[in-house]
């Protein structure tokens, strides 16, 4: 194997026997095995595309293998294993509906011609054949680079995207160009085309997460500021952590009168926020912190946990028979509920369990900062910043992990300025977002907008402050400090770049997959730094 598609691969270089984040050789094998199969489905999609023919079952067969191999999301070889059977098999048809009008397939790329071996040993030499290395080894490692970066950029799209199919939202043109992109990786690419392609990844991105806002404020109402509990309360529980609104509301709806209260866990804490949710007097706060932090959590938790898209950790012995997966998160020994979502088994199991004994003392955090609510005090926001009471605004988001260097953001929320904002989103947020900020003539000086699948909300809400300001994002008192982990950030960052917005720092490292003459390309072009230390950056960008 070898992986460096996330933050904490082995020695900033990449991880060669096992996954950091835990997936076993055989595993990351399957996962290069089936995203090169579903470039090679997405081909005849993109030839199909072309003539106004579109399958969704082939549509989201391509969508769910990218999102499938984004971090932590499924350590499962046997679901691998039948996922790229499933996509193989869909290849074939899709070549046959092409042959029936009259493409050319012979002339399309490599993996549409590929076949899938039969036995497991077979298959990891194949993978082995069409991994990250062997593109190094052919084509150089800056073109790969960018290869890479636009690879996980598709990905992260590929689960903004699903969310919204789960909730009955689809945008057939972004499908159709992300097919044109995955059709063109394998075929001859200057470093200019490549860069063209990156931007044009990130915009797609941009009308991804647009969709994602749209089916989740249609379906469940805009963000309200909301108090949330952040500790528990006596009785039974069940835990809830992921991305997935719609699993949570599931469940929600499949607890009323039970007895039961649920907690939402690492990104699922902005939920608490959304009308129709918060709606249910059993949804009863936030429990833990960020998903890096899970196997202490999940072992002290004394109820049943759910476990929505990505985030999954290994289960210690501690608590794997309280731990459950649905949608395409799994892993190995862990239960799973299919997609009829008949939470019964999760409902059972926390009843089993002791649940908590006593009510901890209350302590309650305010989120619910999204799009709408921030606009809807912008008029008061701009007379704070034209009379000087507001200096600065910073949005300190992202991914959070467990690598050290990420105190660094701990440490700057701690030293902005009292007359500076904080706009945050995403589990980076978990660094700091219990700590006290008060308020700018009632404004919060923290902001929490959302998971970071909210990232829409942060453009929206730079974009309207800019236009009030009758200047660009760049010309805003506004910087942007954050922090990566997974393939969803890669995404966002390349939204950011096709924006022109520039000076970003990134950290806690750069992504290895980023090679010097790439890393200057992006230098040049968009200002992107490393973080240095709290005191120095923050020096740099207030004595502007």
């Amino acid at each position: 194997m070898f992986c460096y598609q996330c933050e904490q691969t082995a020695g900033q270089k990449g991880c060669s026997v096992a996954g950091v984040c835990g997936k076993s050789n055989e595993v990351a094998l399957l996962q290069d095995l089936l995203f090169y199969t579903s470039k090679g489905l997405a081909c005849y999609a993109h030839e199909l595309a072309k003539k106004d023919v579109f399958e969704e079952k082939i549509n989201m067969a391509i969508i769910q293998a990218l999102f499938t191999t984004v971090t932590n999301v499924n350590f499962d070889t046997a679901r691998l294993e039948s996922e790229i059977k499933d996509v193989a098999e869909l290849t074939v048809c899709a070549h046959d509906m092409c042959v029936k009008l009259g493409v050319d397939v012979a002339s399309l790329p490599a993996p549409a011609h590929f076949k899938v071996a039969t036995t497991l040993a077979e298959k990891l030499t194949q993978a082995e054949n069409i991994g990250i290395q062997s593109r190094i080894k052919a084509k150089g490692e800056d073109v790969t680079a960018l290869i890479e970066l636009i690879t996980y950029g598709l990905k992260g799209i590929a689960a903004y995207l699903d969310h919204a199919h789960v909730l009955g939202y689809t945008n057939i043109a972004d499908y159709a160009k992300i097919f044109e992109i995955l059709a063109k990786l394998d075929t001859e690419l200057s470093v200019d085309q490549l860069v063209a392609m990156a931007l044009q990844t990130g915009e797609i991105n941009i009308a991804a997460m647009q969709i994602l806002d749209q089916a989740n404020t249609d379906t469940y109402g805009h963000p309200e500021i909301t108090k949330v509990r952040v500790t528990p309360k006596a009785g039974k529980a069940i835990l809830v952590s992921g991305h997935d609104l719609k699993d949570l509301h599931l469940l929600l709806e499949q607890t009323k009168d039970k007895g039961i209260n649920i907690y939402t866990h690492g990104e699922m804490l902005p939920t608490n926020a959304y009308p129709e949710l918060k709606k249910y007097p059993h949804l009863a706060g936030n429990y833990g912190g960020a998903w890096q932090d899970q196997q202490k959590e999940f072992a002290e938790f004394p109820g049943a946990i759910l476990m929505t898209t990505n985030c999954i950790q290994k289960p210690s012995a501690k608590y794997q028979d309280n731990i459950f997966t649905t949608g395409l998160v799994a892993f190995p020994g862990v239960k799973h509920i299919d997609e009829n979502k008949d939470f019964t088994a999760v409902i059972e199991r926390a009843l089993a369990l002791p649940g908590f004994s006593a009510d901890e003392q209350e302590k309650y955090i305010t989120i619910g900062f999204a799009r709408n609510t921030v606009l809807s005090v912008a008029g008061k926001v701009i007379e704070l910043v034209q009379a000087g009471k507001i200096k600065h605004f910073f949005l300190i988001g992202g991914c959070d992990g467990a690598k050290s260097g990420r105190n660094y953001y701990t440490d700057f929320a701690k030293q902005v300025p009292d007359d500076c904002v904080i706009l945050t989103l995403a589990c980076g947020k978990y660094r700091f977002n219990k700590l006290e900020f008060g308020d700018i003539e009632g404004i919060p000086r923290l902001l929490d907008v959302g998971q970071c699948n909210d990232a829409y909300s942060a453009v929206v809400i730079a974009t309207a402050l800019a236009e009030a300001f009758k200047t660009d994002v760049n010309g805003l008192p506004l910087s942007l400090i954050l922090s990566w982990y997974e393939q969803k950030a890669v995404a966002i960052l390349l939204s950011l770049l096709h924006l022109g917005i520039k000076n970003i720092r990134l950290g806690p490292t750069l992504p290895a997959f980023v090679t010097p003459a790439i890393l200057k390309v992006l230098q040049d072009n968009f200002n992107i730094m490393p973080i240095t230390t709290p005191e120095q950056d923050l020096a740099t960008i207030l004595k502007k």
